[in-house]
C-alpha cells in the first residue's frame, strides 16, 4: 500500500500538541532516542462491568501506518511555531520502526490488563499516544455495550443503526466494534464497504408519509424489494398496519418493524395477530431505543431480532473505556532496563515489561488475569498449559502484520471474541454493576 502524505489522509496532526512538544525537548536534550516501553491499561473497567472486550486494533494499525507527516502538515507546524525547525526535519522523516504487541482484537481484558505495548524510541512512540488512545477507547467502548447487548439477546440476531448519532467517521467505527462484539449487521454502507460487515435496512417513517396511504406505500417497497423485505408498521395504527401488510405482501411477508410503544405487550399482540392472518413465518423486529436492558427485558417475548442505535455507538452510559498509555520502562545509559512508574494517589502504576496469561483451571474456565511483571513479548509459551499467553506481535519492526487489518483481520477478531467467551465464568455475562469476573494479578 502506499503512503500518501496528504491532509486528507495523514493521521500525523490526530494527536495532542504536547506530543510534539516532548519531542522537541527531547531532541534538543538528547533523550529523544531513548528505548523505551509504553503500554496501554485501564486501571478499571466502565461502569462497574464484568469484562471488557478490546476493539479497534486493526483500524488502529492502519493510521499507524499512515502516520507521515507531509509538506501540508509540516507547513501548518511550521506557521504555528509549534516545533524548531531541527524538530520539523525530524518529523518529515517520521516512519514508526518499533515493535507493538497487543492482545487481540475481540480478546476479553480487565482492570490494568497490558493491552497494548509499544516499544520503540521515546519519540517514536510518544507521538502515537493519543492516536492510540482515540481509537482504542472509543472502539472499546462500543464492543464492550455491544457485547452485553448481543448476550442479551441470547442468540437471536442484533443490527447496530447508530450512525445518526454519531460523527461520520465514528460510525463507520462503531459499526465495526459492535461487528466484532457480535453484532449481525449495519445499516452504515461505508462500514459494509471498508470493513465487510453486511449490511441492512428498507424504509423509514418518512417513506410511509410520503404517500396517500399506508398500502401506497407497502406496495412500493415491495414493488422495489419483493414480499420478504421488512414493513415498518407502526407510522399509524400497528394493528392496522399489520393487516394492511399482510393483505399486500400475503403470508410470505419477510418480517415487520415495531419501533415505539410498549414492546413486551405489543410484541404479543403483533405474534398473535400474524399468526391469524396466516402470516406464521413473518418475523417480528424491534428498534425503539435499545440498550443490553431492554433487550433483556424481552427476553420471554417472541422477538426475532434487534436494531439498536443510539446505545451502542455511545457505549450506552460508558462513552470511553477508560484506557491510558503509560511509559512503564527506559533503557539507563548501560543499555540495562530501568522500570519507571507514577506513585500519585489513585493512580499508581506497575512498572516494567509485561507478560500477561489467562489462567485456566482443569475444565479450560478462565480464573485469572495473571500479568508476569519482567518477561519479554519475545517469550512465546506460558509457564504451564493452564495459561493462556495474551499477547501477539502486531507491528515488527514498523511493519503491520496484515493479517490483523481490513475485512480479514475484522472478521477474525469477531471469531476471536465468539471463541474466548466459551472461556470466562457464567457469571460474566451478568448485566448488574459489579466486581470484574476474573481478579487481576501481578507476578515476578
Amino acid at each position: 500500500m502506499s503512503h500518501s502524505t496528504s491532509s486528507e489522509t495523514s493521521t500525523a496532526l490526530f494527536t495532542d500538541r504536547y506530543e510534539l512538544t516532548m519531542v522537541d525537548a527531547a531532541l534538543a536534550h538528547g533523550t529523544a532516542d531513548t528505548e523505551c516501553i509504553f503500554e496501554v491499561f485501564g486501571r478499571r473497567l466502565p461502569g462497574a462491568r464484568r469484562y471488557g472486550i478490546v476493539a479497534g486494533t486493526g483500524r488502529l494499525l492502519e493510521l499507524i501506518r499512515d502516520f507521515r507527516f507531509g509538506d501540508p502538515e509540516l507547513s501548518w507546524l511550521r506557521e504555528n511555531n509549534v516545533v524548531s525547525a531541527r524538530t520539523l526535519d525530524w518529523l518529515s522523516n517520521y516512519r514508526f520502526s518499533g515493535d507493538i504487541w497487543g492482545y487481540r482484537e475481540g480478546e476479553a481484558y480487565f482492570p490494568n490488563s497490558p493491552v497494548l505495548t509499544v516499544e520503540s524510541t521515546f519519540a517514536e512512540g510518544v507521538l502515537l499516544e493519543t492516536l492510540i488512545l482515540s481509537v482504542l477507547n472509543y472502539d472499546t467502548a462500543v464492543a464492550n455495550a455491544a457485547t452485553r447487548m448481543v448476550t442479551a439477546a441470547h442468540g437471536r440476531p442484533v443490527a447496530e443503526m447508530g450512525s445518526r448519532r454519531a460523527n461520520e467517521h465514528s460510525a463507520v467505527a462503531a459499526a465495526r466494534a459492535a461487528y466484532i462484539a457480535g453484532f449481525d449487521a449495519t445499516s452504515n454502507l461505508e462500514a459494509g464497504r471498508t470493513w465487510g460487515i453486511p449490511t441492512m435496512g428498507t424504509a423509514a417513517h418518512a417513506f410511509s408519509l410520503l404517500h396517500e396511504t399506508e398500502e401506497e406505500a407497502f406496495r412500493a417497497q415491495i414493488a422495489a424489494s419483493g414480499p420478504e423485505t421488512t414493513l415498518l408498521v407502526d407510522t399509524y395504527d400497528v394493528e392496522q398496519g399489520i393487516t394492511t401488510a399482510v393483505k399486500v405482501a400475503g403470508p410470505e411477508l419477510g418480517a415487520v418493524r415495531l419501533d415505539s410503544g410498549d414492546l413486551p405487550t405489543l410484541v404479543l399482540e403483533v405474534r398473535e395477530q400474524l399468526d391469524s392472518l396466516g402470516a406464521t413465518q413473518t418475523k417480528i423486529t424491534v428498534t425503539n431505543d435499545l440498550d443490553e436492558h431492554a433487550i433483556a427485558a424481552l427476553a420471554a417475548v417472541p422477538v426475532d431480532s434487534y436494531g439498536v442505535g443510539t446505545s451502542v455507538v455511545t457505549g450506552s452510559g460508558s462513552p470511553a473505556a477508560g484506557m491510558v498509555y503509560k511509559l512503564v520502562a527506559r533503557k539507563d545509559n548501560d543499555g540495562g532496563w530501568v522500570a519507571v512508574a507514577k506513585t500519585s494517589e489513585g493512580k499508581v502504576g506497575v512498572g516494567g515489561r509485561k507478560f500477561p496469561v489467562r489462567r485456566l483451571n482443569g475444565s479450560r474456565v478462565a480464573v485469572e488475569e495473571l500479568i508476569y511483571v519482567g518477561d519479554g513479548p519475545e517469550t512465546t509459551s506460558a509457564r504451564s498449559e493452564l495459561e493462556r499467553p495474551l499477547l501477539v506481535q502486531l507491528v515488527s519492526g514498523g511493519r503491520v502484520d496484515e493479517r490483523y487489518t481490513g475485512p480479514a483481520g475484522t472478521a477474525l477478531a469477531r471469531e476471536h471474541r465468539a471463541h474466548i467467551l466459551t472461556e470466562l465464568p457464567a457469571d460474566s455475562a451478568r448485566l448488574g454493576r459489579g466486581d470484574p469476573a476474573l481478579p487481576t494479578r501481578f507476578a515476578k
